[in-house]
Order: structure tokens, then C-alpha cells, then sequence
């Protein structure tokens, strides 16, 4: 394949037209950081806390998955019913799996935790063959009481704060919203082929992935590490506890 490549320049011009996109950079930061000054002045609206999802012990409430913590940040993963781990959502696969060491979030007294839209055991199941880390949930019996008024089915990720035994939402967002958990899109940004996607404003000539860009042989992109490590991919089995 032929790929147009930049083209060359010396290395003051290059600064220079790079000091243009750093201006522009650091306006886009301070309105990030007027954006996120915004949300810490939102209403929040009241949850019931006794909200029932089942984790690793069985059934829990939404007061006990903020693990005693301030704070819970809630990832809605997308779950297709019945499905073998490669049809999988490729998104909330690559998202989840960019998400490691917790440590910093909790000294601010955060928790983060994935709420699956689907039963407990294949979808925990899944988490395991993943090599995830992060506190695991299913909320599939109580998604018309906490994702009220949006897409059931489609990925969130909802904040939630408690004040003794009560729990508010503060504030939620979905589709491209939930990129703020990922590193490797915001990586891709900065090299000079970006994300290769078919919407993006790239030159003529630059490299596009076609079909699936988060999929790769048929599965999503972070499970062949797992497989080639070895790791069992199969969902099926004893569900003692698929609430």
C-alpha cells in the first residue's frame, strides 16, 4: 500500500506550524477544564440505595458497590445474551480492558465498577477471560430503575456520590462520551495516522481501517492476547448466581 506521508520540512518550520496546534491545544484544554468546573455544578438526582445487582456474593444493593467509598463511577458494559465471547461488544471489551490500577481513583475516594447489562455468571465469566480486575456486577434486573430515561443496551457511564445511606446520580454519558476511560484512542490522536476510522478528517492518501476498527479476525481486539496466552474463553457452565 502507498501512504502519504507528511510532507518534509525543516525543524523551524515545523515548530512553527506545530505552536499553531499547541495554541489551539491548550484553549481546547482550558475548555475541558470550564466543561468540567460546569459538571461539578449540576443538580444530582436521588437513587433508591437499595437497588438490587449480584456480585461476586450473590445479591448486593448499589449502597454496597461504592465499596465504602464517597464516590462510584459505573460503567454500563453492553452484553449480547447467549453469546459466545467473540461476538462480544468490541467497545466496552476495549474499553474495560485499558482500565488497570485503580489505586489513584481511590485516594480521591472514588470506586469504579462495571454494571453488566447482562447475568452474572457468563458475563463475570467474561470479565475473568479478559484478565479484568475491576469490581463486576450484573444490574440486568434493575436497568429500568437506574439507566431511567435512556437506551437500555447501549454503554454508560453514570457518576454517583452517597451521603451516609442515600445515593445520588450527578452525571452520566454514553457513546463517544465514554472515550474518557480510554488511553489508546487518545494516543492514536496524536500520531500522524490518528485512529485510521473512516470519519476522520485525514489527508488523502492516509491508511483507513474498513469494516469493524475495534475487531480483528473475527473478535475483538484485546481477547487474542488471551487466547494466545492460553486463557478459556467458554461462558458456559454452572450459573448458581445469573440474576
Amino acid at each position: 500500500m502507498n501512504v502519504q506521508l507528511p510532507r518534509v520540512t525543516d525543524r523551524a518550520a515545523f515548530q512553527a506550524e506545530l505552536d499553531e496546534v499547541r495554541a489551539r491545544e491548550k484553549a481546547h484544554t482550558r475548555e475541558g477544564d470550564a466543561i468540567a468546573a460546569a459538571r461539578r455544578r449540576l443538580p444530582m438526582v436521588e437513587v433508591d440505595p437499595a437497588t438490587p445487582l449480584i456480585g461476586p456474593e450473590g445479591s448486593t444493593t448499589l449502597l454496597d458497590t461504592f465499596e465504602g467509598r464517597r464516590q462510584l463511577i459505573a460503567y454500563y458494559s453492553m452484553w449480547h445474551h447467549g453469546q459466545p465471547a467473540s461476538e462480544q461488544c468490541q467497545g466496552c471489551t476495549w474499553i474495560n480492558t485499558e482500565v488497570g490500577d485503580l489505586s489513584y481513583l481511590h485516594s480521591r475516594d472514588i470506586t469504579y465498577a462495571v454494571f453488566c447489562q447482562g447475568p452474572y455468571g457468563e458475563s463475570r465469566r467474561y470479565r475473568d477471560f479478559m484478565g479484568q480486575r475491576m469490581p463486576w456486577y450484573s444490574a440486568l434486573d434493575s436497568l429500568d430503575v437506574l439507566l431511567e430515561g435512556r437506551q437500555i443496551g447501549l454503554m454508560h457511564l453514570i457518576c454517583y456520590v452517597r451521603e451516609g445511606d442515600r445515593v445520588f446520580e450527578t452525571y452520566w454519558t454514553t457513546r463517544r462520551g465514554v472515550e474518557v476511560v480510554d488511553t489508546s484512542l487518545a494516543l492514536m490522536d496524536l500520531t500522524v495516522f490518528g485512529r485510521q476510522e473512516w470519519w476522520e478528517d485525514s489527508p488523502e492518501g492516509r491508511p483507513r481501517l474498513e469494516g469493524a476498527t475495534m475487531r480483528l479476525n473475527g473478535r475483538p481486539i484485546p481477547q487474542w492476547a488471551r487466547v494466545e496466552a492460553g486463557f478459556s474463553d467458554d461462558l458456559t457452565g454452572l450459573q448458581d448466581r445469573d440474576g
